[in-house]
């Protein structure tokens, strides 16, 4: 089925997205806990330095406005004290970032895992509607937006929130009217905060999911490189991504200019503050209201009561970015599952091939149904071969078959047991599969080879790959069998593969076999060939075989012809040829010069 184009879509809830962030990090909440308490201990000694420094130009002013010389015994003791509170400060502040980094880097590991495994447990039908590319960018991009985002907002948030009380506290111990003129700082800040919070939010989350839209159309771009240069699609291909990256690059820039606003609104409003604060202290120091080292380290904590409202201003757009990417991460892992396989299941012992497709109905739409009331019986051994037009349900009833969907009524049997009672993975082991799409990981020819069979010998190898004519040419290969190839590998052709992929399922000698357009990409010589090895290897075993070319399943013992989803005649070649109906039409259609 073609794959449509994921669309944007706005969160659901993102108090649910947080609430599922918090639950999966339960694992590390020691750890997490014990940041916080080093976090809260390193920013308090670091609060009391100003103070302290405070003292030092206080006792500086009075012993030498006494004495006439500074008392440099008091201020080395103030200075010592001062040294290890910052050093203390230090030590604290690294062990936090280190528990932390374990704590993000371990829970990064737990998602790309989650992913992965969520990937084995999704139905096919998931993956014939979503782009692949959206699914690595979530595993990539998302997850590492995540862990490199995450350390500094649990270490900030606290930080600021810790540095913010503390530092107020400070203040007012030192003077109320002071205090109460910076106090009307925050109101404002966080005001402008939220307004420019929400506008960052709604960019960031297109921006993440345009991204995965892009990531897409670059992968498939990539792989479709001799199609598109085929048919001079470069120019519109380049536009189609030119369009992508410009949405891409507005929604960011917006994202970015909404989030960096904030700074320089902040910013004005704490240099006003500050100004009066100057300007009302120095009157106060003058009146002798207040001490000279009073006012220095209530200046000091002033600077540094406007260094959290601007963390937090900064990292909030860094929230909503991360948590826009950990709804994209949970919003996959929270997709359903396949439905899951029966307890107790049934089991064959002991195969015969023998498969009933009994008034099967099937839709991958409900609005559109493609398979109508299809039964037929095939008899243990039998070759069966699938024909029809574009669109008839070929290819649907070996989805039916292999149980990656499951017929909406009537069922599948094999050997009289019901697949739909069986485990999905007991029904594939029964089957080999040879598809007209190649599929080859990186690895070596003979690991590819042993994919299906890892506990094959060399010999059985062998055995297949001379069977299916692709022998000679891995022996002409540099390493031989040892050769390490890729899906992409631009040293094998498309028939070298696909005569790979046939002798795969040789070694893997499974009781039944399916073919579909297993010869397409193979030359007639290579195709003879393989029609030949492919009659051993299926002979006394039950296969079934879609094909256009038909006269690649002239000796099949039973041909079924399918159109609009339903049996329409079914028998031997000679036999449809006698009553000179649709499989006819077609036939003579492909020989119509013969």
């Amino acid at each position: 089925m073609p794959r449509p184009m994921s669309l944007a879509t706005k969160p659901k809830n993102f108090g649910k997205t947080v609430r599922n962030l918090l639950t999966n990090l339960k694992p590390w909440r020691v750890l997490i806990i014990a940041s916080m308490i080093l976090t809260v201990a390193s920013v308090i000694l670091a609060l009391f330095g100003p103070m302290i420094l405070g003292q030092v130009t206080t006792e500086a002013v009075r012993s030498y406005t006494e004495t006439g010389a500074i008392d440099w015994g008091v201020i080395s003791s103030l200075m010592i004290q001062l040294i290890l509170l910052y050093v203390g400060s230090s030590i604290l502040n690294y062990l936090q970032g280190a528990a932390l980094s374990v704590v993000t880097e371990s829970y990064g590991k737990q998602l790309r895992d989650e992913i992965i495994k969520k990937i084995g447990q999704l139905p096919v039908s998931y993956f014939d509607k979503h782009q692949f590319g959206d699914t690595l960018s979530r595993m990539s991009n998302d997850v590492d937006a995540i862990t490199q985002s995450m350390a500094r907002i649990l270490s900030e948030v606290i930080s600021d929130i810790v540095k913010l009380i503390g530092i107020f506290v400070m203040m007012m111990v030192i003077s109320v009217p002071l205090s109460l003129v910076a106090l009307l700082i925050l109101p404002l800040s966080f005001l402008s905060i939220s307004q420019l919070a929400k506008k960052a939010q709604a960019y960031f989350r297109t921006n993440r999911t345009t991204l995965g839209e892009l990531n897409s159309s670059i992968e498939e771009d990539y792989a479709g490189q001799s199609i598109i240069k085929a048919n001079s699609h470069e120019m519109l291909s380049a536009k189609k991504f030119e369009a992508q990256n410009q949405r891409l690059f507005e929604t960011g820039w917006k994202a970015q200019f909404f989030s960096a606003l904030a700074f320089p609104i902040i910013h004005v409003l704490t240099n006003l503050g500050y100004a009066v604060i100057c300007v009302m202290g120095g009157g106060m120091v003058i009146s002798g209201k207040l001490a000279i080292g009073s006012i220095q380290a209530f200046i000091q904590y002033v600077s540094q009561f406007n260094q959290p409202i601007q963390g937090v201003s900064q990292i909030a757009s860094n929230i909503q970015s991360t948590l826009a990417a950990v709804e994209r991460v949970y919003g996959f892992l929270e997709e359903p599952d396949e439905t899951p396989d029966p307890e107790p299941a049934l089991t064959i012992s002991d195969v015969r091939g023998a498969v009933e497709f009994n008034h099967v109905d099937f839709a991958y739409d409900p609005a559109k149904p493609i398979i109508r009331d299809f039964s037929v019986k095939i008899e243990p051994g039998m070759q069966v071969a699938i024909v029809g037009p574009t669109g008839a349900g070929k290819t649907t009833i070996i989805n039916l078959l292999m149980r990656f969907y499951d017929p909406q009524s009537g069922y599948i049997a094999i050997d009289g047991v019901p697949t739909r009672e069986m485990k999905r993975a007991d029904v594939r082991k029964l089957f080999g599969m040879v598809l007209q799409d190649t599929w080859l990981f990186s690895g070596t020819i003979e690991e590819n080879l042993r994919y299906g069979r890892p506990n094959a010998t060399h010999e059985d190898i062998l055995r297949a790959t001379k069977a299916s004519s692709i022998h000679h040419f891995i022996e002409s290969l540099p390493h031989g069998y040892k050769t390490e190839i890729a899906e992409d590998s631009d040293n094998i052709s498309a028939g070298e593969k696909q005569l790979l992929t046939i002798a795969r399922a040789m070694v893997a000698n499974p009781p039944m076999m399916i073919l579909d357009e297993a010869t397409s990409n193979v030359d007639t010589r290579t195709e003879q060939l393989i029609q030949d090895a492919f009659a051993k290897l299926t002979k006394g075993r039950t296969s079934f075989v879609i094909a256009h070319r038909l006269s690649t399943i002239r000796n099949s013992d039973l041909i079924l012809v399918m159109r609009d989803g339903a049996i329409v005649e079914q028998g031997k070649h000679e036999e449809l040829l006698a009553m000179d109906g649709f499989y006819a039409e077609l036939y003579n259609s492909q020989f119509a010069d013969s």
